[in-house]
């Protein structure tokens, strides 16, 4: 029972029609095309004025070649016993990367291709009337007429894909371009050229810019959903970003959301000619932060970590003022000299007496007294002498930075 079910749904009333009523139909049809198409494409004017009306090289309308093509393929197709009709693409891929040209969606395209089918079912079933096709093979026409639509449409919509990819491959060419013209050291003021290529992808050249360099979570990691006026590159191994505008209001919370499950570091808010600077400064700090000597695990802003910035990269010249500097230290061993230095770093921070040292340090006040004694016999003068002073709290910064003094409670709360 259930293989003659199978059996009676897989014929084709269609196909049962006599061959001569088929080809009366065909002709029929085929001689009405050019009007029907005429008459269609008409119709879709008077439903979208405002449809633009786009001429082949002969000057025949495009949209009425595709209707004429369409209609002659669909009866073409079934009056030859192909079984259900196969769509002809070039023309129906044109359309849908016509309207990404025209900065469209497919939605009105659809409605249009829907449109046409109705009309073109009407002008056919009253050819079926004329030439005594049985209704249960008109039904069966018309389910090819839809199935038909859905390739007009499925060809459409690869031509529109087609378009919107290329589209978008060109204007991350050109958004490539344009990050590596702002993030190059110019000799020249390179904003005229900024200007031009800023404007081939429509991109508005602010006044300001902070260029972020980020380390990814992961190899496979989606790019952060970052605004669409905020540039970003992931090709290289460190993705790199321009932020337009960064102290903007409201613009550094969108980035912190953007930016959940990143780490890196934006650099200083520059002007656009100057953001090879903001760059180099974003790459300082993710090295740091690389070797465990800024915080990671989030995007962190450089200019809330200046201290670290300036103290800790230039470490050959910081390390030879060091050994110069803390030399009276060589001889009061590890521990001591440790407590040495945080007590003179301390003193020189606050420039206060016993109590206001030992107040930052945790100790008694006694204590720092002795040390500041043992201080003032180690370096002399040198402790009141402001370029010395100024020297010794650098290099005992550095040491903090470091981590190899200890951090005084509540310091830079």
């Amino acid at each position: 029972m259930a293989a003659r079910s199978a059996s009676v749904a897989a014929r084709s009333a269609w196909k049962d029609v006599p061959r001569l009523r088929v080809r009366q139909f065909a002709s029929l049809a085929m001689d009405e095309v050019p009007e029907l198409a005429q008459d269609i494409l008409r119709e879709i004017r008077r439903e979208y004025p405002g449809l633009p009306l786009v001429l082949d090289e002969s000057g025949e309308p495009m949209a009425l070649v595709g209707i004429r093509r369409a209609l002659e393929h669909f009866v073409g197709q079934l009056t030859a016993g192909a079984g259900r009709p196969s769509v002809h693409p070039e023309v129906f891929q044109d359309f849908g990367r016509g309207e990404v040209l025209q900065g469209r969606s497919l939605d009105s395209l659809q409605a249009i291709y829907r449109l046409g089918v109705r009309l073109a079912w009407r002008r056919l079933a009253e050819i079926g009337q004329q030439v005594d096709i049985p209704p249960p093979a008109m039904y069966e026409l018309v389910e090819s007429g839809f199935e038909y639509l859905d390739g007009l449409v499925a060809q459409s919509v690869r031509g529109h894909a087609e378009a919107v990819a290329r589209q978008a491959g060109e204007k991350l060419r050109l958004q490539r371009r344009l990050m590596e013209l702002l993030l190059t050291e110019h000799r020249t003021d390179p904003t005229e050229a900024l200007a031009e290529r800023a404007a081939r992808i429509g991109w508005q050249l602010p006044s300001q810019v902070a260029v972020a360099v980020l380390l990814r979570p992961a190899r496979e990691a989606v790019a952060p959903a970052v605004g669409q006026d905020v540039l970003l590159d992931m090709e290289c191994e460190q993705p790199r970003m321009v932020v337009p505008e960064p102290d903007a209001a409201g613009r550094a919370e969108l980035l912190r959301r953007a930016m959940a499950g990143w780490s890196g570091a934006i650099g200083p808010p520059v002007p656009p000619a100057e953001a090879a600077k903001s760059l180099r400064w974003a790459g300082t700090a993710v090295r740091l932060m690389q070797r465990g000597l800024l915080p990671s695990g989030q995007v962190l802003h450089c200019t809330e970590h200046t201290e670290a910035l300036v103290l800790l990269p230039p470490e050959e010249l910081i390390e030879d003022l060091t050994r110069r500097r803390l030399a009276p230290l060589a001889d009061c061993g590890p521990a001591h000299g440790r407590r040495l230095a945080e007590t003179l770093l301390a003193w020189l921070e606050t420039r206060g007496g016993a109590p206001e040292v030992a107040d930052r340090l945790g100790v008694h006040p006694q204590t720092v007294r002795y040390r500041l004694r043992q201080i003032r016999e180690l370096w002399g003068d040198d402790v009141d002498d402001p370029d010395r002073r100024f020297e010794l709290e650098l290099v005992l910064r550095a040491q903090r930075l470091r981590g190899e003094l200890e951090v005084p409670e509540g310091y830079g709360s």
